[in-house]
This record gives C-alpha cells, sequence and structure tokens, in this order.
C-alpha cells in the first residue's frame, strides 16, 4: 500500500484543482481518490465519505493518518510542509495580498456559484442556472479586476507563482464555461493565459485527471 498522501477529488471541481497545482508546484505526489458529485446522486452525499468530509464537499487531503478539509487550509498546509515552493511569500504585506485575491475567488465568487449552490437555486428558478452563475462571476471578477491593478505584475501578485494563482485559473475556467465575457478583464485574462501554459497546470487540469469522461 502506498504511503502517498491521498487526494479525494473530482475532475472538475475548482477547489480540487486549486490543490491539484498547488501539489504540482510544491513537487508532492499524491494518490488521487475520484468523488463523483453527480453521479448516483453525489457520491460525495453517501455515509463512508461524509464521515471523511461532513461537509460533503471535495477536496478531503489525507496525510499521516490525519485528514485535512477545505482547499485553503491544505494548500495552506502544502505551503509550510513545503516552503521551498514560496506558495505563501515571507513578507508580510505581501502574504496578506495573496490571501486577499485568494479569498474574493473562494468566499467572494466561487462558493456562489458551486456545483451545490447552483443545483439548489435552479430547483426554485427555472432558467437561472446558467444566467445565476455568469451574474455571480462577472460580479466578482469586475472587483478582482480593480485588485490585480494594484497587485499584479505577471502574476496575480508580483511576478512569483502563489497561492492566489493557484485560485485564479480555475475560476477562469468557471467564467468561461459559463459564457462570462473576458474581454473585459484584460488582467485577469493576461495572468490566466501565461499560467496556463506552465506544466505544473497543464499537469491538474481536468482533462489531465483519470476521472475525467472520455
Amino acid at each position: 500500500m502506498s504511503d502517498r498522501p491521498v487526494l479525494y477529488s473530482y475532475w472538475r471541481s475548482s477547489c480540487s484543482w486549486r490543490v491539484r497545482i498547488a501539489l504540482q508546484l510544491a513537487g508532492i505526489e499524491v494518490d488521487q481518490v475520484p468523488v463523483h458529485l453527480v453521479k448516483d446522486g453525489g457520491e460525495q452525499l453517501n455515509s463512508e465519505y461524509s464521515a471523511k468530509n461532513p461537509m460533503q464537499q471535495v477536496p478531503t487531503f489525507e496525510v499521516q493518518g490525519t485528514r485535512i478539509t477545505q482547499s485553503m487550509a491544505i494548500m495552506e498546509y502544502i505551503n509550510d510542509i513545503k516552503p521551498e515552493a514560496n506558495l505563501l511569500p515571507k513578507n508580510p504585506l505581501t502574504k496578506a495580498k495573496v490571501r486577499m485575491v485568494c479569498e474574493i475567488i473562494n468566499s467572494g465568487i466561487q462558493p456562489i456559484q458551486s456545483q451545490s449552490s447552483v443545483v439548489k437555486m435552479s430547483s426554485y428558478f427555472q432558467e437561472g442556472r446558467m444566467a445565476w452563475s455568469k451574474y455571480w462571476i462577472d460580479k466578482g471578477f469586475v472587483a478582482l479586476e480593480k485588485v490585480l491593478a494594484e497587485t499584479s505584475g505577471t502574476r496575480c501578485v508580483g511576478d512569483e507563482v502563489t497561492l492566489a494563482d493557484c485560485c485564479l485559473v480555475p475560476q477562469v475556467y468557471n467564467a468561461k464555461r459559463f459564457s462570462v465575457d473576458m474581454s473585459k478583464f484584460p488582467i485577469i485574462s493576461r495572468i490566466h493565459d501565461s499560467l496556463e501554459h506552465l506544466e505544473q497546470f497543464k499537469a491538474a487540469h481536468p482533462s489531465q485527471q483519470p476521472d475525467c469522461p472520455e
């Protein structure tokens, strides 16, 4: 049996994706266990997985007999055990800027357009799924574009890849999926386009995951 950490993940989950990017940047190999968020009503809801993650979400990270849930907590742990990856800068002010960008996406945008939120919303509003997600991503990106105008260099914060960039790329994927007009967001687009060509970002892409549909 492998003694590598285990990542419970879903190929298109943006929270799982950002953790996969951080793992790639830190050079940490893991065993992936797919958790299908749609099949059979959602595998995350079954009792076995719920015991691992009481919020019934992905990702879940198992390491040294301990489970960590919530993508930001997992990524900060990755940074702590692999500080040479410099995913969170040591300078307190720069670190705060990285966390700020992360939380605009992690708390301000992603939860409102997440699978569980959209499915619940759709049960109340017949025509709303695409429009709902598009509206909230667009609104969040208007704010994020202004923040990045002050913090960015070639990356979200300065010129080094950080956890902020790990969060950005999956969110842009969702924006395109829900037909957000990305021409309105030149800074977001520029940073995203430069990141997606990096090998670590390619390896973490949904299309490269073991549970990605053929």
